[in-house]
């Protein structure tokens, strides 16, 4: 790929403030930190987890960081460039709650079918839990990823054997489960 530029272009700038909540200042740091840690401009998935793993030290973020990866590599490229870097940081961590709820739910949907099966929720959240370790106290009813995965279905009164869970659907569990807003809204304000 070549040399990376120390400096984001005034173009690349403009279209990075028009895409994120970041003004320019704030831009310029994050690239100067990325290049920082990324010299190459690209971010692997590997190089990604090792970040991850100094956040959860105690459990192991591998897994989850492999299905986090994907909604970050918007080109499908194996590497994270800034762009896709500075765009999922400002919709995590500034983002309205609509766009959290959308961001991620292209988390659970990682099969891009715009519809959540059991199967394909189950080992989101499993990898979510392993990530996080023994860190957290959990409530009874999501002791385990199979128990977490169960009551969401519960909570919208849907079949886990043969049911789905749409965008929508995911709009109103966020309101259903208070736990999935307060996890959105983890970096709000870190940032």
């Amino acid at each position: 790929m070549g040399k990376s530029v120390s400096k984001l272009s005034k173009e690349d700038l403009k279209k990075l403030r028009d895409a994120t909540y970041f003004d320019k200042r704030e831009l310029q740091q994050w690239y100067k930190g990325f290049l920082r840690d990324c010299p190459s401009g690209q971010l692997s998935e590997e190089e990604f987890a090792k970040v991850y793993k100094q956040f959860f030290p105690f459990g192991d973020p591998t897994d989850y960081c492999h299905y986090l990866f994907s909604v970050f590599d918007l080109d499908n490229s194996k590497y994270i460039d800034f762009k896709e870097f500075i765009v999922a940081l400002s919709v995590t961590s500034r983002g309205t709650d609509e766009q959290k709820i959308n961001w991620t739910f292209k988390l659970y949907d990682y099969k891009k079918t715009g519809r959540l099966k059991y199967d394909d929720i189950l080992p989101i959240i499993r990898a979510t839990y392993t990530m996080i370790g023994p860190m957290v106290a959990l409530p009874e009813d999501e002791k385990t990823p199979e128990l977490r995965t169960d009551k969401w279905f519960a909570l919208l009164g849907k079949n886990k054997e043969s049911d789905e869970i749409t965008l929508e659907d995911f709009f109103k569990l966020s309101k259903l489960d208070p736990a999935i807003m307060s996890s959105l809204n983890t970096y709000q304000g870190l940032v």
